[in-house]
């Protein structure tokens, strides 16, 4: 009869867990969506449309990753990217890529100082908690070579000595997929490390015209310090551990390992998918769901993620090439032609 008693005990006792960590979630989900919605009104502030890229840049910052923002010039890429870091109460540094830019201007570098008589490391402008690489492919292979190490481990190593990063770290960087004078492909190691690749289109004509009127409303006054901070960085945390604690059923996790695979068995594919991009699809399904208030993923939220996630890791064989197919099309077609987990 006791051992009765202590088994019933047991599962009210865990029934009443169960009830309180749902509605600890709910609470959670909802404090984000708020944040989420905070950041988009003050980024609105200055820009006009492109919502999708700002909330694929939140879920990139969820999911730990750095973010290249590709587009023509004059689209609001660098602009964007500095009113999203300027949402994030942390310390914000810029760098212009350029070709005459060395590795020492981006990490820092050792100084003799006469009064100690000692090599002192002088910091260079990673040492950031965001940081805008304004046109990243303007920079040589060599200088592209010592973003490596920072980017993935978040550190970097010199002389022996290694400088761990502030936290969050997070680096946006843009870039002009047009212009190839005078710029460097990045290498597809670099490329890897960017959790996306986001395209930021034209905007619409009814939104080019709502531009037109903001701006020729407010001449005199500066949009860009109407911006404020919404969260801090210790907020950013409690949000990213809100988003590892979604749930994702495993035919979904199958689903994603499926569509990778394929990326490997494409004859239109010179090069697929690795591993780490299925953990990204993975996470950043997560995020999604989290910003859209479910505490599960759905199958909408792995395709949201997949094209951006995949569109920058994997080459094209030639022949596709000369065809005139783009990336996008293979990976949509992967898409398309996988059945969909129920």
């Amino acid at each position: 009869m006791e051992e009765k008693e202590n088994r019933l005990n047991e599962e009210n006792t865990s029934e009443e867990k169960s009830t309180l960590f749902d509605e600890k979630m709910k609470e959670e989900l909802a404090l984000m969506a708020t944040k989420v919605d905070e950041i988009k009104a003050e980024v609105g502030k200055v820009i006009i449309g492109q919502d999708h890229a700002i909330k694929m840049i939140v879920a990139a910052m969820l999911v730990r990753g750095h973010i290249l923002l590709e587009g023509v010039p004059g689209i609001a890429k660098t602009l964007l990217a500095r009113m999203i870091a300027k949402t994030i109460s942390a310390d914000f540094s810029r760098i212009q890529f350029t070709p005459d830019l060395m590795p020492s201007d981006v990490l820092g570098t050792n100084v003799y100082n006469l009064k100690t008589s000692e090599f002192e490391f002088k910091k260079g402008p990673i040492f950031s908690q965001m940081i805008l690489i304004d046109e990243i492919n303007r920079a040589p292979a060599k200088t592209q070579s010592s973003l490596f190490e920072v980017m993935q481990e978040k550190q970097i190593s010199l002389d022996g000595i290694t400088y761990p990063m502030d936290y969050p770290f997070v680096v946006l960087a843009t870039q002009n997929p047009i212009e190839q004078e005078g710029t460097y492909k990045l290498p597809e190691a670099q490329l890897d490390r960017f959790v996306f690749r986001l395209r930021m289109d034209y905007p619409t004509p009814e939104e080019e015209l709502d531009i037109l009127k903001r701006f020729d409303r407010n001449r005199s006054v500066d949009l860009e310090k109407e911006v404020k901070p919404v969260i801090s960085a210790e907020e950013l945390r409690a949000l990213r551990n809100i988003s590892d604690q979604i749930h994702i059923e495993e035919n979904l996790l199958g689903y994603i390992a499926k569509l990778v695979n394929e990326t490997r068995n494409n004859l239109g594919i010179f090069l697929g998918a690795s591993p780490r991009a299925s953990l990204a699809i993975m996470q950043t399904s997560k995020a999604l769901a989290a910003i859209a208030g479910r505490d599960f993923v759905t199958p909408d939220d792995v395709r949201e993620a997949t094209i951006p996630v995949l569109n920058h890791r994997i080459i094209l064989a030639p022949e596709r090439e000369m065809e005139g197919f783009e990336v996008n099309d293979i990976i949509e077609e992967i898409i398309d032609n996988l059945e969909i987990p129920r």
